[in-house]
This record gives structure tokens, sequence and C-alpha cells, in this order.
């Protein structure tokens, strides 16, 4: 058997173990209900200078108020993400922070992004309670660079789809059957520390993160 059999061989193995359901590490597990979740992923995310501001339909004119008290004139959004056509709905006629869509290849992009843009909006895919992370799948629709670039990075999550754990989310979204070429998972604001440990925000991404939670009716 050639090296090359040899691999593909033991590849085909884990494929199938996989397949299974078996797993050679253990799971965390937790039984948490949908008001503990959010509850833990708050205080995960607060705890690390992330925000969270629950909210229902009307999160357009939520997320207009927000970035209105902190001077923003610019958000960049994917005009063809989940709720890019919710958006330019929920903000026509007011004025004071124009909309700029992200539809042009980054190097005609490029220069209002790193210039001009003060926020930038996505979906994400889901979030995680033990943690406080939010998991995005960036696409042509919506870019990584919507929630790298900008100083301040708002993301709008559903509560349902908040699980315990990682292992959960995986689980529930059926990762297994296909994955993106990047998934972001992010927790709180960009930050780092020097050699003294001094820790600072902003300098590798967004100094700012606020995750908008739809909440659902009951």
């Amino acid at each position: 058997m050639s090296s090359r059999e040899h691999i593909l061989g033991r590849l085909r193995a884990t494929r199938a173990a996989d397949d299974a359901g078996s797993a050679d590490f253990p799971v965390r597990r937790f039984d948490w209900d949908a008001p503990e979740r959010l509850r833990r992923f708050r205080d995960a995310l607060e705890a690390v200078r992330g925000q969270v501001r629950e909210v229902g339909d009307d999160w357009p004119l939520v997320l207009f108020e927000l970035l209105g008290d902190r001077g923003v004139s610019r958000l960049m959004y994917g005009p063809g993400g989940p709720h890019g056509a919710v958006l330019e709905t929920g903000w026509q006629g007011l004025g004071g922070i124009g909309l700029m869509p992200y539809s042009e290849p980054v190097e005609a992009l490029r220069e209002a992004l790193f210039t001009d843009i003060d926020a930038g909006f996505t979906s994400a895919r889901g979030a995680i309670a033990e943690t406080g992370t939010l998991v995005l799948w960036p696409d042509v629709q919506e870019p990584r660079l919507l929630s790298l670039v900008p100083p301040i990075h708002v993301a709008l999550v559903d509560e349902r789809s908040i699980h315990s754990t990682f292992a959960e989310l995986v689980d529930a979204q059926n990762w297994t059957r296909g994955m993106p070429t990047n998934a972001l998972l992010i927790t709180g604001p960009s930050k780092t520390a020097d050699i003294e440990q001094t820790l600072t925000y902003g300098v590798h991404g967004p100094k700012e993160l606020i995750v908008l939670v739809r909440r659902t009716a009951d």
C-alpha cells in the first residue's frame, strides 16, 4: 500500500466513525433553557466588554438609535445578507446616518472601508452561551471585512440560535454536512496586551462589539 492510499484509508475510517456519532473526547453539556442560555451569553460577553441588547422586530430602529448615540455617520452592510433588505426598509426616511452597501470588490471599497466607515453590520449564525461567543459564516454577501475593519461591529443573532456550548451548536446546525471556507468565532471586541500586560482595545479590529439578540415570541 502506498503512502497516499494509507492516508486516504485513515481519512475514510475517521469519516465513518464521525458518521456513526463516535467521539474520542468528552463533550460538555448543560441543561440550560432558553432564558438561561441568553443570560449566560450576556454575562460572558459583557465580562469581556461586549454589549448585548435584546430587540424585537423593531431592531433596525434600535440599531439606528444606538449608532446615533455613538456619533456614527456611516454604516456598511451587506445588502444581499439575511437582514439587508429589512435594514434598508427600516431606515427609509431616517436621516443622519448613511447606509453604504458592500456591493463591489474590496479594491473599489478599500478606501471607504478603512477611512470613512464608522460601523459594520452583519448577521450571526449563532452564539455560544458558555463563552459569550458569536459565530459568523462570512460569504460574498457579508464578507469578513465587515466584522473586522470598522471601529464598531454590530451583529444580529436570533435568540433561538444561542446554544449552550460550541459542540451543541455544531451538532444542532449539522456542520458535518458542510462548512464554509471561513468561520469566525468572536468573543468581545478586539483586544491585545503588550509585554507589561497592558490591555488595549481596537488595535487589530473593532474596539466595540454590539450584539442585538432578537427575541422570539413564546
